[in-house]
């Protein structure tokens, strides 16, 4: 009779959940920051069209931000139901970790976020602004949190494990500035802001190439470009910083990321190959002699170990770690060059009616969801065999639960995500469509107050 593994379903379950769940809180996280700015700018230039703008994103902020909440909620809840095992012996560590997340953080943003989405005409507009900026500190402060408690899962410290196999916190301060903590957390930060703003350049491109809401679309996909230009070079840093402290304190992930087997100096930068796990090699490599050594170390001889050096049991899945690291990589390459592309079109003031970069961004406004999705597949499946690393082995961590039981809940997962996230996505989509209400208040100001990044051959909206 077929039989079902609890510990491999419990894991599809997992990652099935957190990979829905991470795409909205981290839109959120960006979008929450631009609405800011946007209420900002309004408010030091009177330009209505900023306004304007705030409103129809602050909608699908609205629909984000609840369906991150409510899938949010369903992960703490596995904890218990799938991973019970490894709450009791890790729950004195990560337990006050999450609970400071909704203390600070989520009561932060419940408490403003009504005056953000109904407050418009009920206080002042500096009150509105200040609840805005709050919401969005908020989003900050979540995150600090959670990756406070994701890193220490990754480099724990700062506890000792009494006679009964539970880990006990002994300094407070090591456990949430563990080794990874500041490159995780500004790496994440920075993602967020990136999936945001090329989802909002998408879909200004889209409206500039229909012609629609021109003086809207210049204003959004002026400023996704200017974080193109800025943020995705600082991206690059910060991930070669991150790469740098995941090869000191967790090797294996690298090699791993690499598609290294054999330790090597002046170790080749595979560009593309097959990992096969069985055979322990790579097939159909393309390579750069010495790269991955100068990347990894700053040297061109230095050395990096090979999956080789740790047993079978001990190494990651090759495969999954090799291509999600690649597909993110690729990813942040092509939002690298978009920066560059739109930073030379605006020198020749071509930015806002070059027809194949809007197609271009437009077949972007997916692309910040993807790498980030790669990147945490990058990070917890490179994290295996272990929940904490090098302290509770994910086989050791599994509730005592039947693989049929596991299957229920997640078939349920399934369906009722798909019913979610197909609604939130067509409710999205036909705001998208519907446009921007241009109706509001001040409107009949709007062709009077000059927009910017408008180059002087521009005729107005």
């Amino acid at each position: 009779m077929f039989e079902l593994d609890p510990v491999l379903l419990a894991r599809i379950q997992f990652a099935f959940t957190i990979s829905f769940h991470i795409i909205f809180p981290a839109f959120t996280i960006g979008i929450a920051g631009w609405l800011a700015v946007l209420e900002g700018l309004w408010l030091k230039t009177g330009n209505i069209t900023y306004k304007e703008v705030y409103k129809f994103w602050v909608k699908i902020f609205a629909v984000c931000f609840g369906v991150g909440v409510v899938t949010g909620v369903v992960m703490s809840y596995q904890f218990g139901t799938n991973w019970s095992v490894f709450s009791d012996r890790v729950g004195n560590v990560i337990g006050p970790l999450l609970a400071y997340e909704v203390l600070t953080a989520f009561f932060l943003e419940a408490s403003f976020l009504g005056i953000m989405l109904f407050g418009w005409n009920r206080v002042s507009d500096k009150m509105h602004f200040f609840s805005t900026c709050m919401v969005a500190f908020g989003t900050l402060v979540s995150s600090f949190w959670i990756l406070a408690a994701n890193s220490w899962m990754q480099t724990p410290q700062g506890f000792e494990i009494d006679a009964n196999g539970i880990l006990q916190p002994t300094n407070w301060m090591e456990i949430i500035f563990n080794p990874s903590f500041p490159y995780r957390l500004v790496h994440m930060v920075l993602a967020a802001y990136l999936t945001t703003a090329f989802t909002v350049g998408g879909v200004a491109a889209w409206y500039l190439w229909n012609k629609r809401h021109i003086p809207h679309a210049r204003i959004m996909f002026g400023m996704a470009m200017i974080m193109a230009v800025f943020i995705a070079p600082i991206q690059l840093v910060v991930g070669d910083l991150h790469g740098l402290n995941t090869l000191e304190h967790q090797p294996a992930k690298v090699a791993a990321m690499e598609g290294i087997w054999e330790t090597e100096k002046g170790a080749d930068l595979r560009l593309i190959g097959f990992p096969d796990e069985q055979a322990e090699k790579n097939h159909y490599e393309i390579v750069i002699p010495d790269l991955a050594s100068y990347i990894l170390t700053h040297h061109w001889d230095g050395e990096v170990k090979g999956l080789k050096e740790w047993a079978k049991e001990d190494r990651p899945p090759v495969a999954i770690v090799f291509w999600s690291f690649r597909i993110m990589v690729g990813i942040g390459v092509a939002m690298i060059l978009t920066g560059i592309i739109a930073a030379i079109l605006f020198l020749r003031k071509r930015l806002f009616d070059t027809r194949w970069f809007q197609i271009w961004c437009m077949a972007l406004t997916p692309a910040g969801f993807i790498a980030l999705l790669a990147g945490w597949f990058v990070t917890e499946v490179g994290r295996q065999p272990y929940t904490a690393y090098g302290i509770i082995r994910t086989t050791e961590s599994v509730s005592p639960v039947l693989g049929e039981h596991v299957a229920l809940s997640l078939l349920a997962f399934i369906i009722t995500y798909i019913v979610l996230f197909g609604a939130s996505t067509y409710y999205i989509l036909k705001l998208i469509g519907k446009g921007i209400d241009t109706k509001a208040e001040g409107f009949e100001e709007h062709s009077k107050i000059a927009t910017p990044f408008k180059t002087p051959t521009e005729k107005e909206g």
